[in-house]
């Protein structure tokens, strides 16, 4: 218990000290406790069910707690870097890798902030391309726990298509929307983090966003302590280191070399020079056939370490930024990357975040901050538990223990009586309840 305990008392300490304060942080710690207990999904009215059931809140009317949930007054911008602290150990080899991805979160209902038409590249044959849904641009925390690798989601933000910001005017709160894109959005989130930990940081992205748009902008404020790890597209063009000249002759010096062909063509010519290795890589050791090279690219400006990885009828190439990351991190690191698509899955199903339909802005953005904020506190418990948790459900090929078996053995401490009594639940007195009671017979 003395975990949570010292979790939540952190947390808490960033509410103001005033009655309204003190309100607010038992509320958020027990709404936070609420979506992680699998009890139901995390709509608002069944966390207040959770909060009267499970937890016996008997002093919170669905108007009030409503009221909270919509709340301008919870200290986000407080809270999360209080959160980032107390992650144990952050830094893997010396850096921060952090995975950067958007998710769209499909909605039913009209006049939800943040919601628009967005294309879904990844719709199956029975789904729309174009669902009406929330395009969430999310930043995550890659870190090795208990020996497997988890994605403690940091900062999003919800994108906001200009087309339809040119139309109408969208408020959050008193303030006007303002549009960015997915990059901007990005480039703000890791510079944030970046600055609070005040260590190098390494992005591992997808093809989308591995590109001279988040290259420059963070490579500009941050220098030499950021490096991106991603995918390169099969047609973008490889050139080779340029060579010394031989002579001095006027004019500056070549920044490229001979141009190698695609990254489709140079991995023809490379197969057969391609050797057997030995990966870390979606949990278990395997062994892997890949060629490395370091080439010039035009699209980032700079020197590349590309890694070819062959399967039997298919390849993909790999770069990072950082020469003095090997082939072996570059394939691990990368195939890493995967963990924030199942924290994704985490957060809007296994939490609910997706079934939820509130639609004041501020209701819509502190709801999907608690989830996340709960997501983060999870894998922060696993961190810090003495023993791996056992995995409660068998699956074939998977010997790790999963986030609903997190989820369990955090359930099993915050219900047990000794909890309360750290974080008293506010209840009603004996006195006004029978005073009440009394009001009503008489009525």
């Amino acid at each position: 218990m003395h975990i949570l305990q010292h979790l939540f008392t952190d947390l808490k300490s960033e509410f103001e000290s005033s009655r309204k304060g003190e309100e607010r942080g038992i509320w958020f710690i027990y709404t936070i406790m609420a979506i992680i207990t699998p009890f139901t999904s995390s709509k608002t009215s069944n966390l207040l069910r959770c909060l009267e059931t499970l937890f016996g809140f008997s002093v919170i009317s669905p108007r009030r707690y409503y009221t909270f949930m919509a709340s301008s007054k919870i200290p986000w911008q407080r809270l999360w870097p209080c959160l980032w602290k107390l992650i144990p150990e952050p830094l893997t080899e010396g850096r921060l890798i952090v995975a950067l991805d958007d998710s769209i979160n499909p909605k039913t209902g009209r006049n939800i902030f943040g919601c628009y038409t967005f294309f879904d590249h990844a719709a199956k044959q029975n789904q729309s391309k174009y669902p009406w849904s929330q395009n969430i641009v999310q930043v995550g925390l890659l870190k090795s726990i208990k020996g497997r690798w988890a994605c403690l989601p940091l900062a999003f933000r919800y994108y906001h298509l200009k087309k339809e910001l040119a139309k109408c005017k969208v408020m959050f709160g008193k303030k006007e929307v303002v549009f960015q894109s997915k990059m901007e959005q990005s480039v703000e989130m890791i510079i944030e983090i970046a600055l609070a930990y005040g260590k190098p940081v390494l992005a591992v992205t997808d093809s989308w966003f591995g590109n001279n748009g988040l290259w420059k902008p963070l490579r500009k404020k941050l220098g030499s302590q950021f490096h991106m790890v991603s995918r390169l597209r099969s047609n973008s063009n490889v050139f080779n280191l340029p060579s010394p000249p031989k002579a001095k002759r006027q004019g500056r010096p070549r920044k490229y070399g001979e141009k190698l062909g695609n990254a489709s063509s140079v991995a023809a010519k490379v197969k057969s020079l391609a050797e057997e290795y030995t990966v870390n890589l979606y949990g278990k050791t395997r062994t892997i056939i890949a060629h490395e090279q370091v080439v010039m690219l035009k699209t980032l400006k700079c020197p590349v370490r590309v890694v070819w990885v062959f399967r039997k009828q298919q390849w993909v190439a790999l770069f990072s930024t950082d020469l003095t990351l090997s082939l072996e991190q570059i394939v691990e690191y990368y195939g890493a990357r995967w963990k924030i698509e199942s924290g994704f899955k985490e957060l809007k199903q296994d939490l609910g975040s997706a079934e939820t339909q509130t639609r004041n802005p501020h209701a819509v953005t502190n709801h999907l901050q608690l989830c996340m904020m709960a997501s983060t506190l999870t894998w922060i418990y696993a961190d810090r538990l003495k023993k791996i948790p056992s995995r409660r459900h068998s699956v074939k090929g998977r010997t790790h223990f999963a986030f609903s078996d997190v989820r369990r053995l955090v359930s099993e401490v915050i219900l047990d009586d000794d909890f309360s009594k750290v974080f008293p639940v506010p209840k009603k007195s004996a006195i006004k309840s029978l005073v009440a009671t009394l009001l009503r017979m008489a009525a």
